[in-house]
């Protein structure tokens, strides 16, 4: 209620925070000088992808009245402004998939609607941006991200499953779309006869499984044995708009005078000049055309537009600004949805879809933006700690050799800087003076440094920005877009879901509950979520049970017609539930480790070399041969979904925990 009693306050807070460092973002953007492409590039492939997917699924769902056209627009536009004017500028907006399930529910609801129809459409859906404007901007003045932290990882998760889920589905749809006519197509025409259709169809699956296998495998390239460090980046970084391109390059090696030259089925979309679309920039005068009863009837699905975005902005935003990536600049939560919502109306009233923050490309913004040579700079730390140990140095001794270590490691860093980074540091190795040399808080260097070493991001709004500009740019290369097969597309789609899985934490337990009870030691040799350990097997199969009872309930929504547009209403709920009646069924420390807001990864038990071979390249990597590179190291700290893991070491005495 206080939030509530001092409107304004969170966003004029966000406005001075942001303004003091205003100029630096800029300042230190473009002393980044080339350097910057490489995060800009990877970053702009990330959001681009999956917008022109996102494109092909409404302009299938909306027949044709909205396509990848504009989608990237609406992206382009948006980051621009946000890039210049936003408050955080490592997060990244784009049209992402709650919004076009929106787009669904709306198109299937105006379309049965004598007094809308498909050509009022657009006009109608432009009151629900507005309204859903007002309750952002109004849920802005009134401190309502005060309550974000109200939203915890099983509501966060259980919405990131639900959009795995309808991944799958959609890919489903078009694959099997694969072998129907398309609205627009010729029956009578030779190359839509049905063993035209059904070669179109068996092409269609072989490129979407082409797509989405070699798309997993290459994401996996850094953990590849064959190559050097820079190459299997590069294939990692950008592998999957690389098969994209492959698989659409393969698509023309089709015989065709054997088949149609209209198999395999293209992206269309309209080009940025046609007339098709430039009538949405006078979208506007359609909303004159909209009877009053509609007009009031567009507030309650805005109320769940507006209460979707605002959880997906947020929880974006709280992604790419992770404590664990040590930013230094101030949020911005208030202000951004203020912002968002002033977006959403300009989208609604050129008849673009609106974008909000995105996962998991804001995360891997900032990711990649992370300056991080935390192998190396261990390595160092822990040789000259050890050093330091055996020359029995005194504590103060010990880690001032360390600092020294970290200063030369990172020579760009300000020593005040580097004191206030290093504290935990040094208080673990200050501690081990007054509990003793046998002590279990007694310093440990393998264990120590690897927990508290920084991370380094650079914040700045010039990657964000070109990353936009890129996207604006491929407006105008449609041309070249449309020649992208649709069913490379739905391989993309499948591809989505399947990356996200790992790093869910629900998805993990439910694996967990099919492994026989003898073979549950096997998790805790690999590293494994804290949980593992903590809380007893009984409790982690109650707690699943429930989340997947309610997925299931949440994805049933989905499903009901016209209805379905209060899918978010249930992941709202889940704030009383888990606030008033979890706590009644679980144990307050068990209900933490399963809910808790960080994901903390165990180490699994230290494995012994066993040959001569194993110790020699263990000696090796100690005097720095081994070729790593930052975003290999960042790769093994970080979930699909973009979140740090918080390290702890292994606990021998925790074993039994997985038994039930």
């Amino acid at each position: 209620m206080k939030s509530f009693k001092a409107p304004f306050r969170g966003i004029a807070n966000d406005i001075r925070g942001r303004a003091a460092c205003y100029k630096q973002d800029w300042i230190v953007g473009i002393r980044s000088g080339i350097g910057i492409l490489a995060p800009t590039t990877y970053i702009f492939f990330a959001s681009a992808l999956p917008v022109i997917a996102f494109g092909a699924q409404l302009n299938r769902d909306t027949d044709g009245t909205l396509s990848t056209v504009e989608t990237l627009a609406s992206t382009a536009i948006c980051g621009i402004i946000h890039s210049i004017v936003g408050g955080q500028p490592l997060l990244v907006l784009g049209v992402a998939e709650p919004t076009v399930i929106m787009y669904t529910f709306l198109y299937d609801f105006a379309k049965g609607k004598e007094d809308l129809g498909p050509e009022l459409f657009l006009g109608w859906v432009g009151w629900v941006c507005l309204w859903t404007s007002l309750l952002l901007i109004l849920l802005a003045i009134f401190n309502a991200c005060d309550i974000i932290n109200k939203f915890t990882r099983i509501a966060g998760e259980l919405f990131g499953m639900l959009i795995n889920v309808l991944f799958i589905q959609q890919a489903i749809k078009g694959v099997v779309s694969e072998f129907k006519l398309q609205k627009g197509e010729d029956p009578n025409r030779g190359s839509y006869q049905r063993e035209s259709m059904y070669t179109n169809g068996l092409l269609g699956v072989i490129f979407t499984f082409g797509v989405l296998y070699t798309s997993l495998k290459t994401r996996k390239a850094r953990s590849w044995w064959y190559g050097t460090g820079w190459f299997r980046s590069f294939i990692a970084d950008y592998g999957v708009p690389l098969m994209v391109v492959l698989w659409t390059v393969i698509s023309f090696s089709v015989p065709h005078n054997i088949v149609p030259s209209q198999v395999p089925r293209r992206l269309y979309s309209p080009l940025a000049w046609d007339s098709e679309s430039l009538h949405h920039w006078s979208v506007i005068k359609d909303m004159g055309k909209v009877s009053p009863g509609y007009i009031f009837a567009a507030f309650i699905p805005a109320m769940m537009v507006a209460g979707l975005y605002f959880f997906d902005h947020s929880v974006a935003s709280q992604m790419a600004q992770q404590k664990e990536f040590n930013l230094k600049k101030p949020s911005a939560y208030h202000y951004d949805i203020l912002l968002l919502g002033i977006l959403t109306l300009l989208c609604g009233l050129i008849g673009l879809p609106p974008c909000n923050g995105v996962l998991p490309q804001a995360p891997m913004h900032t990711k990649s933006l992370a300056v991080l040579k935390k192998q190396l700079i261990r390595k160092k730390m822990v040789k000259s700690a050890k050093e330091s140990i055996k020359q029995k140095a005194s504590s103060s001794e010990l880690y001032g050799n360390m600092q020294a270590v970290f200063i030369e490691m990172d020579n760009w860093t300000a020593d005040t800087s580097v004191v206030k980074e290093l504290s935990d540091l040094k208080e673990a190795v200050m501690k081990s003076e007054h509990e003793g040399e046998n002590a279990k808080d007694a310093f440990d260097p393998e264990k120590h440094i690897d927990a508290f070493l920084p991370v380094r991001v650079n914040e700045q709004r010039i990657s964000n920005l070109l990353q936009s500009l890129l996207v604006a740019a491929s407006v105008f290369a449609m041309p070249a877009i449309k020649k992208i097969p649709t069913s490379v597309l739905w391989g993309y789609f499948a591809y989505m879901a399947i990356d996200s899985l790992p790093g869910n934490q629900f998805w993990e337990r439910l694996l967990f509950l099919f492994i026989t009870p003898s073979r549950r030691y096997r998790v805790l040799e690999g590293g494994h979520a804290s949980f593992m350990e903590s809380v007893p097997f009984k409790y982690i199969a109650i707690f699943t049970l429930f989340q997947l009872v309610y997925f299931l309930f949440c994805f049933g929504v989905t499903w009901i017609p016209v209805a379905g547009i209060l899918f978010p209403l249930p992941f709202f709920f889940l704030i009383i539930i888990r606030q008033h009646f979890l706590p009644k069924f679980f144990h307050p420390y068990h209900l933490q480790e399963l809910d808790s807001a960080e994901w903390e990864e165990v180490t699994g038990p230290p494995r012994r070399s066993l040959s001569v071979a194993s110790r020699e390249l263990e000696t090796t990597c100690e005097e720095g041969g081994v070729d790593l590179c930052d975003a290999e190291i960042l790769d093994e700290l970080t979930t699909s979904r973009g979140e740090l893991k918080v390290r702890a070491s292994f606990s021998e005495d925790k074993r039994g925990q997985v038994h039930p």
